[in-house]
C-alpha cells in the first residue's frame, strides 16, 4: 500500500476514533504520538489539521451535496472519509482531484458498507463537478 493511502487510513482511524469518543482530533492525534503510537508519515497529521481546520465548510458541503443524508445519518466511515476526500480535492494542490476520489473510494469500500462505494463516489463526483464554486 503506498505511503499516501497508508497515511489516508490512519487519518481515517483517529477521524473516526475521535469523534466515537467526543475527542477533538488533533488532540487525540497529538496524543497518540506522545505515547509513541502516532502516525509515522507526517501527511496523516496534515489530513487531520486540514479535515479539523475545515470543517464547517467541509461539513456544510456535505450537507449540501449529499442528498437525502445528512451528516448524522451517514455510517461514520463514510463521513470521516468524506471529509477527507473533500479537503484533498479543495485544499490539496499536489493530489489530483480523481486520485482523492478513488482513495476515498477505496477507504469505504474496505471499511463500510456495500453502498458505501457508490454513495462517495456520488458525493464527491457532485462536488467535483462544482469545485470552482465550492471554497467560499
Amino acid at each position: 500500500m503506498p505511503a499516501r493511502s497508508k497515511a489516508r487510513k490512519r487519518a481515517l482511524d483517529v477521524l473516526f476514533a475521535s469523534e466515537l469518543r467526543r475527542e477533538d482530533p488533533v488532540v487525540a492525534l497529538e496524543r497518540a504520538i506522545a505515547e509513541g503510537e502516532g502516525p509515522t508519515n507526517d501527511y496523516t497529521g496534515f489530513l487531520i489539521r486540514g479535515v479539523v481546520e475545515h470543517r464547517a465548510r467541509i461539513d456544510e458541503l456535505l450537507e449540501t451535496y449529499a442528498e437525502g443524508w445528512s451528516l448524522a445519518r451517514m455510517p461514520a466511515v463514510d463521513r470521516n472519509v468524506l471529509r477527507i476526500g473533500l479537503f484533498e480535492m479543495l485544499w490539496v494542490d499536489d493530489v489530483p482531484d480523481p486520485v482523492a476520489v478513488t482513495e476515498a473510494v477505496a477507504l469505504v469500500r474496505d471499511l463500510s458498507t456495500d453502498e458505501s462505494p457508490g454513495f462517495v463516489n456520488g458525493v464527491l463526483g457532485g462536488l467535483l463537478r462544482n469545485k470552482e464554486s465550492l471554497k467560499g
